[in-house]
């Protein structure tokens, strides 16, 4: 390129990412268009726009638009954790559903509803401070000389353990409008979320995502090794405490937000990666199937099942749970486990 800069284009990987956000963008516009009073796509886009009637400009823009603009950025959240875990454990499993951060966050949570008796408010930074205590409390017990892969994944699945067994204790100890609004948070729902949900979101992946992928060099160079980064000059445990920050940060704002959504931040990633094909931690095509995948099982929890609509929190869990067993007996049949 002019001025001596080097860029290396990776074709399939940037096609990927096209596809996915035209994916997120194509079923965003069709989750808004979709409730008790439908909007065909092409009135949401005239809305947007700024050509709807008022009624539909109040439709679109104050109940719909927050909710599915909320569900695009957990999501993203929820993969470029899931990416960054994943790859600084060198290990598919290594994310944050199984290192416990949501359950940490889920503590957070109850605890303020169970204990404090919370508004919503209150409820979203406890979820938020539960998370980043867990995501601390790992990395500290992992740390010996460094932080391995192996040992950050055992110990996550260790805490996770003892925060579930908290968070069951909450439970029998809370009166039963607590425990019941207490449950509905746990499955993990985008319902009545607004636009005070989506401003923080947003200043965070605003800071967060130009961090993490100004640091993707030195993420890449981890993954051949913690020798053969620092022999190419990258400050391993710098760069790995940096992104495990912004990882657990990422992880525990889209958990207070929604509730721990299931399986996004482990799916996403590998889903990503078998499509591009390509090496390395694939932060951006992780973030746009995050996104992706969110709003695609919002749409799927409100029109899939007739009459019934489901917290999104349900159809992911079980898409997930599918594609967990499917991705252990790959694993298996590959004799990595």
């Amino acid at each position: 390129m002019p001025g001596g800069i080097s860029l290396r284009l990776d074709v399939r990987a940037v096609t990927v990412v096209v596809l996915l956000l035209a994916a997120a963008l194509a079923a965003s516009v069709v989750l808004i268009g979709t409730g008790d009073f439908p909007i065909p796509p092409g009135d949401v886009l005239r809305t947007l726009a700024g050509d709807g009637t008022p009624g539909q400009e109040f439709i679109v823009d104050e109940l719909r638009l927050p909710r599915v603009l909320v569900g695009l950025l957990v999501g993203a959240s929820l993969g470029l954790g899931g990416a960054l875990f994943q790859s600084i454990t060198r290990n598919p499993l290594g994310s944050p559903d199984v290192l416990g951060l949501g359950q940490g966050a889920t503590a957070g949570a109850l605890v303020v509803i169970v204990l404090l008796s919370g508004d919503a408010t209150e409820v979203t930074l406890g979820a938020l401070a539960g998370g980043l205590l867990t995501g601390l409390a790992i990395y500290l017990l992992s740390w010996k000389q460094g932080v391995h892969g192996y040992r950050l994944v055992l110990v996550g699945i260790g805490v996770s353990a003892v925060v579930t067994a908290v968070n069951g204790y909450l439970l029998t100890k809370s009166d039963i409008v607590d425990a019941a609004r207490a449950v509905v948070w746990m499955t993990g729902s985008l319902d009545g979320r607004d636009w005070a949900q989506v401003w923080p979101l947003l200043g965070l992946c605003a800071v967060l995502v130009p961090l993490v992928l100004a640091n993707a060099r030195g993420l890449r160079m981890t993954e051949m090794g913690d020798d053969v980064a620092n022999a190419l000059g990258v400050r391993v445990e710098r760069v790995r405490l940096l992104l495990m920050v912004a990882a657990v940060l990422l992880t525990a704002t889209a958990t207070a937000a929604a509730g721990p959504v299931s399986f996004v931040a482990l799916t996403a990633p590998q889903l990503a990666r078998r499509l591009t094909r390509s090496p390395g931690p694939n932060l951006v095509p992780s973030l746009c199937m995050g996104a992706a995948l969110l709003v695609t099982a919002d749409w799927a929890s409100q029109r899939a099942f007739g009459a019934e609509q489901l917290p999104v929190g349900v159809v992911t869990g079980v898409l997930g749970g599918v594609y967990l067993l499917w991705l252990l007996v790959t694993e298996r049949r590959a004799g990595r486990i």
